[in-house]
């Protein structure tokens, strides 16, 4: 059976940008924004910016990091920008970065960066290949230079 290869993708047609207030629901007892909401938000990202990539369906395989800096608060705006940062033969990597901002005053902070691997999946949901990522910048490629050591450790702990 010969596999249908789809044609390589650069970094920018997988950007999704994501933004929602934070309302009194996503409160924790201390009144900041509670993690868990914060982390569904961050897989949603990343999920849709891998979608986008592989014109395919995506499950999460593994979230290799996700460290609150700081709180983000009740009435903030959270931003999160999401783009595939590794595209292997079924699996992709998602950058997912959070913003926190004050919709009065502007500021923003960075509140993390999380990064997400997940596998594509066909009509039968079975992996399925998905384009190679082409890097345009230094930056990506810095950034794709990255996610290939975090992918090479993810296999070593297998």
């Amino acid at each position: 059976m010969t596999e249908n290869i789809p044609s390589p993708k650069p970094v920018r047609a997988s950007r999704i940008n994501i933004a929602q207030l934070m309302q009194p629901e996503h409160a924790n007892n201390l009144g900041n924004v509670h993690g868990g909401w914060i982390m569904k938000l961050v897989d949603e990202a990343g999920a849709l910016a891998c979608m986008r990539h592989a014109q395919r369906r995506v499950v999460t395989v593994a979230v290799d990091s996700l460290v609150f800096r700081e709180p983000i608060k009740i009435g903030d705006l959270v931003i999160l920008n999401a783009e595939v940062t590794y595209a292997g033969r079924t699996s992709l990597e998602a950058e997912v970065q959070v913003l926190a901002e004050n919709p009065i005053t502007g500021d923003r902070t960075h509140t993390n960066t999380a990064y997400l691997l997940y596998v594509a999946l066909d009509d039968e949901g079975r992996p399925t290949p998905v384009p190679q990522l082409i890097t345009e910048t230094e930056d990506e490629k810095n950034r794709m230079i990255k996610a290939q050591e975090r992918q090479k450790h993810r296999l070593a702990q297998k």
